[in-house]
This record gives structure tokens, sequence and C-alpha cells, in this order.
């Protein structure tokens, strides 16, 4: 967005950034007002209208993943998006510079590397189903083994537990469940430029269809330091001045296939293939806000103001990206008293990983290690 755009939603009164940040105002303020809490003759001596700050974590969701098809309502202002790249066109089928996107397959069988060798896929990973059996809503109020529990009576009784949502968002706390289908595999669900969840094109790829509805729950994409940063490929070399950084962000679904995550320092399993690890090409859905996917993060970014530049604090997973919102820092491991101490870093058997070895009566390791188990290609040491 221009300078002189983002100055002017400011003092229109709000934020959302691109994590999302989002200032909440009158609605808020009456809303204080009305309870008596924290009323005071100095609300309204602010520097500017802002007196409110709601910051909404998007949780293992790139902004592509969300924003891949936004479009600016205010003339003048730009998006760096899939769309606006000319990736993907505005109803989510490949665009004219779809191969920009196109991802890579790499080798890494000796130590950690940023940026392995690669060859193209000429077709994705296959799409996997991933999510809960049954919907969250469903298993609150008890039930089991069924992909939706959908009724007005059920929306009533999920209401008095999440009193936050507005009423036509309930049924969806009781929709979408993966139940009866094959966790892990090819999802039948996923249909994109005709073709299904196993013969994707090298590239990101629309999750929603007349067969997968907004609702549906899906796999969960890898969120975790070292692989985030091997899947964005960056080199010294492949630095230029249009792309300084060097990241080619081309490694996404090979990273998720070829290591996954949490094994802990667990051998790699036998006959280990490209959904053995429950991503396959997880991390290249993308959702069509232009065609009413998410439609509430639509909203904040089309009447709030958003950093399509900015994206998280810390290369990293969850955790550190949490603390870091909290503390504007890394916090170092301690010993509980302020003193910094080396963490757990016992030896561990890739055969037994939970079992100490001889020796030892812990088999706890907190510290990772990403070079590839010997014989394997890059499936991490330690995770």
């Amino acid at each position: 967005m221009t300078t002189s755009s983002l100055s002017r939603r400011l003092l229109n009164c709000a934020v959302v950034s691109a994590t999302i940040m989002s200032m909440v105002g009158m609605q808020t303020e009456a809303a204080f007002a009305a309870s008596g809490y924290g009323v005071s003759n100095n609300d309204g001596k602010t520097r500017t209208p802002i007196k409110h700050v709601i910051v909404i974590i998007g949780e293992n969701r790139s902004f592509d993943h969300v924003f891949a098809t936004f479009r600016p309502r205010t003339p003048g202002e730009k998006v760096s998006n899939l769309l606006s790249k000319g990736i993907v066109k505005v109803d989510g089928t490949p665009g004219p510079n779809y191969r920009l996107a196109t991802q890579m397959q790499g080798v890494n069988y000796d130590s950690f590397e940023l940026a392995p060798p690669k060859t193209a896929y000429t077709v994705l990973p296959p799409a996997v189903v991933g999510g809960s059996a049954t919907p969250t809503g469903c298993e609150v109020l008890g039930l089991s083994n069924t992909a939706s529990c959908d009724s007005a009576a059920n929306e009533a009784a999920v209401a008095k537990i999440e009193n936050g949502l507005g009423a036509g968002y309930l049924k969806y706390l009781l929709t979408g469940g993966v139940y009866g289908l094959p966790k892990g595999q090819p999802d039948p669900r996923i249909a994109y430029d005709g073709k299904d969840a196993s013969h994707l094109p090298p590239g990101p790829f629309q999750i929603t269809s007349s067969t997968n509805p907004y609702d549906a729950y899906d796999a969960s994409p890898v969120h975790r330091l070292f692989q985030m940063w091997q899947q964005l490929d960056c080199k010294k070399s492949h630095a230029t001045a249009a792309n300084p950084s060097g990241c080619l962000a081309d490694l996404f679904p090979w990273v998720e296939d070829s290591v996954g995550s949490n094994y802990n320092g667990k051998a790699q399993p036998a006959a280990f293939t490209n959904i053995s690890s429950g991503e396959g090409s997880t991390s290249m859905g993308f959702y069509n806000v232009a065609r009413g996917d998410a439609p509430y993060l639509n909203y904040l970014a089309q009447n709030y103001t958003m950093s399509d530049n900015y994206h998280q604090a810390i290369l990293g997973g969850t955790g550190a990206n949490h603390i870091a919102l909290g503390y504007a820092d890394a916090l170092f491991f301690s010993d509980g008293h302020g003193t910094p101490k080396t963490p757990p870093n016992n030896p561990v058997n890739p055969q037994a990983p939970g079992t100490p070895v001889s020796g030892y009566n812990s088999a706890l390791s907190e510290i990772e290690n990403p070079n590839p188990q010997p014989g394997t290609n890059n499936f991490y040491t330690q995770d």
C-alpha cells in the first residue's frame, strides 16, 4: 500500500497487519462505556483516534494462503500476492505467470543446506487428508464419529460455550470434519485446474471447490524453524535488485515431505514416500477471498489497513513468534532463576527414541539437529 493510503486509513481508525493486527474503534469503546469498566475522563485525549489494539494471530498460515486473491478496494492501493503477480487469476486458476511459483525437490544427504541442489517438480506431491475427524464443536458437545452435527439445537448449545462468535458463524464449529476419509492419503475432495489431488500442477492450488467447501477441515503445514528456513531456499547468489533477500521460496512441499516435523530423533519410517510425513503438498494450498473464502479476515483487510510486506517477527514456528510478540525478543533457556543454562541434550536411539540409552536416565533432547540421518535425503537427525 502507498504511504498516503496508509496514513489516511490510520487517521480513519484502523490497522490490520499481515498476521493480522486490527484496531477496534467505536463499538469497543461503546461496550467499555456501557459496562463502566475502564471509563476515564482521559479516554478521548489521544494523539490519534486509535484507542484499542487487538492482535489476531493467523497461526500456521502464510499471507498468500489466505490473501492470494485479495484486491484492495481503494483506487491506487496495491498488494503483493499471487493475483497481483499473475501467478493465479481472480477465479483461482493458474495465471500467465504461474511458472514463477514452480516448486523444486532437493537433494541433501550429507549436512543441512539452506539451498541444496534441486530439480523442478512436474507434478506436486499429493494433497493429503488432514484435520479433525469430528468437528471441534461436535466433540465439545460430546459427539464423535461424524463429519457434521449442525442443527439449530446444537448451534444453540455450542453458543453457550463459544459466545464470541456471531450467530452466522456457529455452524462452522459443527461442520467440515474428515470422518470417513483416509487420513494422510490423497484427498478426494481436492480438485484444481481439472486435476485431482495426486496430479496437481507444480505450484499453488486453490483448496476450495464444489467438492471441498470453505468450512472443510484440511491438513496443517509444517511450522518449525529449520524447516521454514530451508523451504525459502535462500542463497547469496540468488539475490537480485528485485529480490534482495536471495530467497526463492521454492522448496515448500519437498521439505515437508522429506522430513515433516516432530519425529524427535526417531529413525525414518520404512518405505518412506512423499506422503509418509502426512504433509504432501499442503503448503501450496490457498483460499480464494475474491470468491468468498475467509470472509471475516477479508472484511478486516478491506475495512482496516493491511501490511502485506510484514509476516512474522521470527522465521520460525509458533513458540518463537508468541515469545517475540510478547517480549520483542527471544528468550533463553534458564535454570528457572534467570541464569542461562544449556537445554537437555541427551543422546537418542533412533530405533527407540523415548527410551534412555545406556548410562543416561533420560532420552529428552531439546536441541535440534537438522543434519540428515545417515542414508536419508533430508530426514533430520533431531527435530
